[in-house]
């Protein structure tokens, strides 16, 4: 879609609403991306899952596990949002998260692993929401106030996001 390997399916845009036939099909994205990304690093070596997407990005090995903990922040975020009114969330610093030893020598199984899981749950979750929950909130220091609308289609988009920028790697490189 762009040029850009760092956006392969372009930026995030939030729609301004979101029906519900729109919201289901978000959901079958979220309950789509483990096997998708799965797919993704199939058959990989050492080496390959130590390659960066792009350059100055992080390894294959990296996302994968960056994929695990977002979407682990974003589902807790999720439930913070229905149990609360409101609720701040606390932020965290991604590049270092992606710099720590587990994620920069573990195998992708245990973030692939996390993924299934948690997105099993979050799927059943997402898919039991009323329309009024589908409005509640929580405050992100960066994004300011989202509601679970926001947060559905941006984590949507996130899954396929990261998972585009391995196969695009793949794909120039013919792994």
């Amino acid at each position: 879609m762009t040029t850009d390997p760092r956006y392969p399916i372009g930026k995030f845009d939030a729609p301004a609403q979101i029906p519900p036939a729109m919201r289901a099909q978000l959901i079958d994205l979220i309950a789509a991306a483990p096997a998708a990304l799965r797919g993704a690093v199939a058959g990989l070596t050492p080496a390959q899952l130590d390659t960066p997407y792009r350059d100055g990005g992080w390894t294959v090995r990296q996302v994968v596990h960056h994929v695990a903990d977002s979407h682990a922040n974003a589902y807790v975020r999720a439930r913070l949002a229905l149990t609360e009114e409101n609720p701040t969330v606390k932020t965290y610093d991604e590049k270092t998260w992606a710099e720590l030893i587990d994620a920069r020598t573990l195998p992708p199984d245990a973030s692939l692993a996390l993924v299934d899981a948690l997105h099993q749950r979050w799927s059943i979750l997402l898919r039991a929401l009323t329309p009024a929950q589908w409005a509640r909130t929580y405050t992100h220091p960066e994004y300011g106030k989202v509601t679970l609308d926001w947060v559905l289609a941006q984590y949507a988009w996130h899954g396929r996001h990261h998972t585009a920028q391995i196969a695009a790697l793949r794909a120039q490189r013919a792994w």
